[in-house]
């Protein structure tokens, strides 16, 4: 027989569960979003879902931001219709490509690295993990690597300004939890 009582959850345990959920659901509706915007050329998005991804990694550690992206990346496909699609093997190789270089960034020089400098290592990650899987399943032609640098000059510069938006935030919700202690 099951009982019906159950343990209380501890508030940081709750809370905590809380914000994932927010901005799991945050970084799913900023994906779809961005998804839905012209590109001024293709692949050429800002990423602004990988704020919250920084925003995570800092506040809750790597597992936390593995799980935010793939979410975000499984779910904004389906609400886009382009689960298994060309765009969502880009989006999910460039992905992980980003979370191991930005995690691996994390625990390794934790001590010398922001939020700026870890979703600049992201960014690196995905260009290199999006350009990896474009060659595999899209383009076999020598021409693609050609354009690797501008799209590697464009991903550090949107890696540079998400992870400034990603410190702005992480500080704010910082000083917002010493406001209620």
């Amino acid at each position: 027989m099951i009982s019906s009582h159950s343990e209380p959850i501890p508030f940081e345990l709750a809370r905590r569960r809380v914000y994932m959920a927010l901005f799991t659901a945050l970084a799913i509706v900023m994906h779809v979003g961005e998804g839905m915007l012209p590109s001024p050329s293709p692949w050429f998005r800002f990423g602004v879902a990988n704020i919250l991804a920084v925003t995570v990694l800092f506040l809750f550690g790597p597992g936390a931001a593995w799980r935010l992206t793939l979410t975000r990346i499984g779910v904004g496909a389906l609400i886009l219709g382009k689960l298994l699609t060309p765009g969502f093997f880009l989006s999910l190789g460039g992905g992980v490509a980003g979370l191991v270089l930005m995690t691996s960034g994390w625990k390794v020089l934790r001590r010398w690295i922001g939020p700026i400098g870890a979703s600049a290592l992201g960014a690196v990650g995905h260009a290199a993990g999006q350009f990896m899987v474009a060659w595999a399943i899209l383009v076999r032609h020598e021409g693609l690597w050609q354009l690797f640098p501008f799209y590697l000059l464009f991903a550090l510069l949107s890696g540079v300004f998400n992870g400034w938006c990603a410190a702005w935030f992480i500080g704010y919700l910082q000083q917002r939890k010493r406001k209620e202690a």
